[in-house]
């Protein structure tokens, strides 16, 4: 795993630090009793796509999780919640990245698995962070809730899936004294609740292309050549790859969801549907560095190679996930959230919330966002169920 180093990257968070400092700003202050609350257990979240948590040094010179608005996690703590920024992969695949959470919960070495390590050609084992981890007591009693954005969303869902279930793959090729307590599963009871934000369950159309794909490059696939990627890993095992609506799909069948945990979604939207059927971008809620691509998948529909039909219900977008697909996966238990009838092994799917892709990290440079308010209602509506 390595943290990302980019000089782009440094340059726009120096530049958007610079600016918080000038600006000064800040998240508004709110009184928070927790009397109603009837559990407290820990928060864990995970980043999405060319992400950084608080393993990675960028974390100090820009938070993730608040980004210009000051440091989420900090803000929440203060506030009596026990949140913790974790640090995966920025590239790697769901599976990968999911390994990375374990290990870095429990303060184990990497343990990407024997099977899959020897299908996907790399090293099976990876950091070692004994000594270092974020929940020690992780048990059934000492329960966590797992938040992740983007396509952290699919690495929580993973990591659930897996606890709750293991892999009859890495059961059957490793030797039992060797096998990773996390490919066991038995441990569904581990995870209090699921909440995904701007994740793209269903892929996202960002990734489809218009004309000769050697002419056009997706805006995803740009960010990535930005940073640097694992060099060992294959295109097959990959977040690139996993978040293509025909691969996206197939991970969802690996994923079922479990009884015994609760569920949430929010997904964004920063466009407004056209007099002509298509979707803009609305330039108050989009970073300029969204707009385009924004606007790009407001156009699209089409059917993908693996024969799934996207059509104009998926023209709704942040910039750079569909918002229907961002709702919940495709063919599992979903309700819209109704606050008297939150249930669990169902996705309670949040309202849309008007914001671009990053809204709910805080913006990024030019739309700062003061996401403090939402995370405290939602984790205290955990806290109360």
């Amino acid at each position: 795993m390595k943290a990302i180093t980019h000089q782009v990257l440094y340059k726009l968070l120096s530049l958007a630090l610079a600016l918080a400092l000038l600006f000064g700003i800040s998240g508004k202050s709110i009184k928070l009793s927790g009397e109603d609350w009837k559990t407290n257990y820990a928060y864990v979240f995970v980043h999405g796509l060319s992400g950084w948590g608080s393993y990675d040094t960028v974390y100090k010179l820009m938070p993730y999780w608040g980004m210009l608005g000051g440091d989420l996690m900090e803000y929440l703590n203060q506030k009596g919640f026990h949140t913790y920024a974790a640090s995966v992969a920025p590239t790697d695949s769901a599976w990968d990245r999911a390994c990375e959470l374990y290990a870095q919960l429990t303060g184990t070495r990497v343990d990407y698995g024997k099977a899959h390590s020897e299908r996907c050609g790399h090293e099976r084992y990876g950091t070692d962070f004994t000594g270092r981890a974020l929940i020690p007591a992780f048990s059934s009693k000492n329960k966590i809730n797992l938040l992740g954005h983007s396509f952290g969303g699919a690495t929580v869902r993973m990591f659930a899936s897996m606890m709750a279930n293991g892999s009859a793959e890495e059961k059957k090729a490793t030797p039992k004294k060797e096998l990773s307590p996390y490919f066991a599963g038995g441990k569904a009871d581990w995870i209090y609740s699921v909440t995904t934000l701007a994740a793209p369950h269903n892929g996202t159309t960002a990734y489809v292309h218009e004309g000769d794909p050697k002419e056009e490059q997706s805006l995803l696939q740009k960010m990535m050549d930005k940073f640097q990627k694992e060099p060992d890993r294959p295109e097959n095992d990959t977040a690139d790859y996993d978040m293509t609506i025909d691969h996206a799909l197939a991970l969802n069948k690996t994923l079922p969801i479990s009884n015994s945990t609760y569920y949430f979604s929010f997904a964004c939207s920063s466009t407004k549907k056209q007099a002509d059927g298509t979707y803009a971008a609305i330039n108050s809620k989009t970073e300029p560095m969204f707009r385009s691509s924004a606007n790009r998948l407001g156009k699209l529909k089409g059917v993908t190679e693996g024969g799934f039909v996207f059509d104009e219900s998926w023209r709704e977008n942040d910039g750079l996930v569909n918002t229907i697909s961002a709702k919940a996966p495709i063919g599992q238990p979903q309700q819209a959230f109704d606050e008297n009838k939150i249930t669990r092994g169902v996705w309670n799917i949040m309202p849309v919330y008007e914001g671009d892709h990053m809204s709910l990290e805080g913006g990024f440079v030019v739309n700062i966002n003061d996401i403090k308010p939402l995370y405290v209602d939602h984790l205290s509506m955990i806290n109360s169920l």
